[in-house]
């Protein structure tokens, strides 16, 4: 049968003296711990003759109360142990709270953490590379099965929802701009306007951000658990370098798959355009016509030529989070969504760099 905790206080010694009793479990704790530490006086007596139960939060009540300046009495011997472990009589300590850091050394730690990445970078560019460069002398160690299986994964899996992006994003740039171009009856140019809008830039920036969230995080969880369970170490310990061994079958067969992924998107966002665009009247061949007459082969290859770079850049980056995973399965998420959020800003940054380079290039 149960029995809830109970704390009276015996006023006729001084200090007074607190009696506990029955069930000190965590619910019954829960009840006379505030109670008896505002009851408690430093030097006071703590009887816990009639304690039926104590586990290790009752355990932590007396802990506290003789921490606090109360003397225990009486407990049970089958419960004295649980309250010896915690050694009560030892003054507890309590760490200290290291000082904030200052300016200068926030600053320092920065700079320190962006030379060691900007390091290990340049050091996984070396290491691709030097790979690379083995691998088209000896074409027969490259691993032409992982890539495949990779390239299906990261191209022919994604055909879904690349298509579902690039279509809704034809149609709403359809939409967007042909209602105030038709103020001005202009309803035909909106075909030129988002064939130049797809072909050059959002088709491969859209298609990037898609293959980031999807395969790039899947790269480094997939190499972050293999690091974790201690399998790239028995690579090593084989003779075989995971650099030819893991990584460079993904570099290649995302910096493949994305050109062609990037294609298909143009391709799919120009007929979702089309297709609003016989809303205002304007037959799609009539607007495959614009698009074919607007859009050269120069548009077509400087947006394939940046999902190429874009590629390269989210494999990378998932294999380098990958390879740096710590231990544990916490290291594992951490790495991947690392990977994730550092290729959507290389992205960025990428984008912003050749936005900047063509228009100097008059490209």
């Amino acid at each position: 049968m149960t029995e809830a905790a109970t704390l009276e206080v015996d006023a006729g010694t001084s200090p007074p003296r607190l009696i506990l009793g029955g069930r000190l479990d965590a619910a019954g704790c829960a009840v006379v711990w505030p109670q008896a530490r505002t009851m408690l006086q430093h030097g006071a007596t703590v009887d816990a003759d009639a304690v039926t139960y104590c586990d290790g939060t009752g355990a932590a009540l007396l802990f506290d109360l003789i921490q606090r300046g109360g003397k225990v009495r009486g407990l049970p011997e089958q419960f004295a142990p649980l309250l010896a472990e915690l050694e009560p009589d030892k003054p507890l300590t309590i760490p200290q709270r290291p000082p904030p850091s200052g300016l200068v050394a926030t600053l320092g730690r920065l700079t320190a953490g962006f030379l060691a990445e900007a390091y290990a970078a340049l050091a996984f560019i070396g290491e691709a590379g030097a790979a690379l460069a083995k691998a088209l002398r000896r074409p027969r160690e490259l691993r032409l099965g992982e890539m495949l299986r990779v390239a299906t994964s990261a191209g022919a899996d994604a055909l879904p929802i690349v298509a579902l992006i690039a279509f809704l994003l034809g149609v709403i740039l359809s939409f967007q701009s042909a209602i105030p171009m038709r103020q001005f009856g202009a309803e035909l140019f909106v075909a030129n306007l988002v064939g130049l809008s797809l072909v050059r830039e959002l088709a491969p920036l859209m298609t990037a951000v898609l293959l980031a969230g999807r395969t790039g995080a899947a790269f480094a969880a997939e190499i972050g658990t293999m690091k974790v369970n201690q399998e790239i170490d028995a690579l090593v310990t084989l003779g075989l370098d995971p650099m030819r061994f893991l990584v460079l079958p993904r570099l290649l067969a995302v910096a493949l798959a994305m050109p062609l992924l990037t294609l298909f998107a143009e391709l799919i966002g120009m007929l979702g355009a089309a297709l609003v665009l016989t809303g205002f009247g304007i037959p799609m061949a009539t607007s495959a016509t614009q698009i074919m007459g607007f859009v050269d082969m120069s548009d077509f290859l400087t947006g394939l030529f940046k999902s190429f770079v874009f590629g390269i850049g989210i494999a990378a980056i998932g294999c380098m989070r990958g390879l740096s995973t710590g231990s544990g399965a916490r290291a594992v998420g951490a790495a991947a969504t690392s990977a994730d959020v550092r290729a959507i800003v290389m992205l960025v940054v990428a984008d912003g760099l050749f936005a900047v380079a063509f228009f100097y290039l008059d490209w």
